[in-house]
């Protein structure tokens, strides 16, 4: 499963660090390592939305508040 988290200047001030930073230790925690490839990108053109994700493709809207849920619903729910 691809997860990329957009890490440009919109998104870096809408919370893009902390979201990478919980994903990492969500995917970490959860012994997903090997099945979720996260990485980064710049802007992704959606930048009025919250931190723009995507899995596989999909486009998500994230914030720091709510990046445990969409782990659970969207990524480890899926994998």
């Amino acid at each position: 499963m691809k997860v990329t988290v957009c890490i440009g200047s919109s998104c870096h001030i809408k919370g893009s660090r902390q979201v990478v930073e919980q994903l990492q230790q969500l995917v970490a925690d959860n012994g997903l390592k090997e099945k979720v490839d996260l990485g980064g990108t710049f802007c992704m053109g959606k930048c009025q939305q919250g931190v723009c994700v995507t899995v596989d493709d999909q486009f998500y809207s994230v914030s720091p508040e709510t990046t445990e849920e969409f782990f659970n619903n969207n990524i480890k729910a899926k994998v």
